[in-house]
Parts: structure tokens; sequence; C-alpha cells
């Protein structure tokens, strides 16, 4: 999708805004047709894009695993045993040295976090136009819509929906076990009795409150923040490939740069992820006194 019939500004907001389906302002749903139609839909709104590349990546994890466990063999393992294995002991080992508790969900929850959010990331490799140019065409040739006015955001990771979502889901386990670890009582004595006594409990509650509630919004917007900024500085050098053969040259060198460091950002942004869920758990399965 090249910047000569859109400027670099509509380019880079085109490239940033996602398939949304939901009510309109008439009362009929569909997708939005603008950015501000799919700010007018509200809440209850669907960012198409986000949700199926999500839920495909992680049926091709269940797959590629599944497929994996069921050829499984005690002789000379396979190459895809071999990888699935190697994954499986390196989570092992990021478990067992972060989490002291016992709990047979702990480690399963940390391979699924790591691989599904590594496959997301993963999609910021793919060249920024080729997607997204094969929905426009499908928009228009099938749908009969206007070209400019079909959005597709390929990173499911670069939309705050996805990793708030992913975030809470950890947030809600963590309250879970320590409600159920600690009971009610202590919980609430965490938050209510440390680190200054039963003198200071509302400086307590609002210290530990304020821990409490930051970890889900750590874990979601440093995830978000990362892939985002990653996808717009491969969608900025993508405009320098309609500046003439000067810069198009120039950008490739730098694209090509960039995606390999890039793989060392997406792979890191999927451990600490999981490094905190993991974290997070076992602080939860912690008794203070």
């Amino acid at each position: 999708m090249a910047a000569e019939t859109l400027s670099s500004s509509d380019y880079i907001k085109h490239h940033l805004q996602n398939l949304t389906y939901g009510q309109k302002p008439d009362g009929t749903w569909g997708l939005a047709q603008t950015p501000a139609e799919a700010k007018e839909m509200g809440f209850w709104a669907i960012n198409v894009d986000t949700m199926g590349f999500s839920i495909v990546l992680g049926l091709l994890f269940l797959f590629v695993f599944s497929r994996a466990a069921k050829r499984a063999t005690a002789g000379e393992p396979g190459g895809l045993q071999n990888f699935v294995e190697w994954i499986v002991e390196f989570i092992d080992s990021s478990v067992r040295g972060s989490f002291s508790g016992r709990n047979a969900l702990v480690a399963p929850l940390a391979l699924t976090i790591f691989l599904w959010i590594f496959l997301m990331n993963l999609m910021d490799l793919v060249p920024v136009d080729w997607l997204p140019q094969l929905a426009m065409m499908i928009g228009a040739g099938v749908f009969g819509l206007d070209p400019h006015h079909v959005y597709f955001k390929v990173v499911p990771t670069t939309d705050p929906n996805a990793t708030f979502g992913m975030s809470i889901a950890v947030f809600l386990l963590v309250l879970y076990y320590s409600f159920k670890m600690k009971g009610v009582g202590g919980f609430l004595g965490e938050l209510t009795l440390q680190p200054f006594g039963k003198w200071g409990m509302p400086a307590n509650l609002l210290l530990e409150g304020v821990n409490l509630i930051a970890k889900p919004v750590s874990l979601a917007l440093r995830l978000f923040g990362n892939m985002y900024a990653g996808e717009m500085i491969f969608i900025l050098i993508a405009i320098m490939f309609s500046g003439g053969a000067v810069l198009a040259v120039t950008g490739g060198v730098l694209q090509w740069a960039w995606a390999v460091f890039h793989i060392l950002i997406i792979t890191l942004q999927a451990f600490i992820f999981m490094t905190l869920t993991i974290v997070y758990l076992d602080m939860a399965h912690q008794e203070h006194h």
C-alpha cells in the first residue's frame, strides 16, 4: 500500500487503526468505516483483527504441541519433539526458579503465556503492507468497500484491549490464589497492616493498594508500549520506500536491521510477561506473618 495514494500521516493512521465491528450511531451493526465511527461504537465494539489473529495463533500453538505430544517417542526424537521438549524444559526451569509454592496450574499457564504472546509478537515481522493490502483487496473486490476505509491491524499485542485482557486474567488469578491461600483475613491484613503496622493502616492501604493495582497495569502497558513502538518504527521505515531509489535502499537496510534486533524484543517481552506472572502468583501463595 504505497504512500502514493495516502499521505504519510494518513498512511500511519491507517496502519494503526483496528478493523472494528460494532453498533453504529444509526442502530445498525457493521464494520466501522472511519476511526471516529469506531470510537463511537463504544465499549462493546470488537476489534475483529485482534480477536482473529489471537484465536488463530492460539489454535496454532495448541495444534503444534498436541501433534508433538501424540507423536512423542521414548526412542530417538524428531525435530518437532526436540523443539517442544526444549521449550518445556526452558519453561520448567523458569517456573522452578521463580515459584516456590506447589500449584500444577503455574507451569502450563507460563508455557501458554510465553508461546501465545511470542506468536502474537512475531506477527510484527510480517512486512507491514502485505496483510493490510490483502485485506484492502478483499474488501474492495468482494464487499465493494472503499479500500482506504478497510483497516487491518496485524499485531494483536499492539492493541491495548488484548494486553489488558491478558493482564486482567492474570490479576484475577492472583486475587483468587491470594484469597485461597491466605483467607480473606490474611489478604486484607496484607493490604492494611504492611509495612507500617496497625497504626499506619491508611498509609498501608494506599501503598499496598497502589502496588496491587499496578501489577495488571504494568503488565499490559509494558507489552503494549514496546510492541506499539516497534510496529511504528516498521511503518516509518516503510514510508521511505516511496521516497525514491536512495531512500528505498536505505529503508531496506534499516528494515532488515530493525527486524533482526526486533527478534530480541519480541522474545524478551513474552519472557517478561511470563516471568512477572509467575512472580505475582508466587507472591499470592506466600503467607506473611
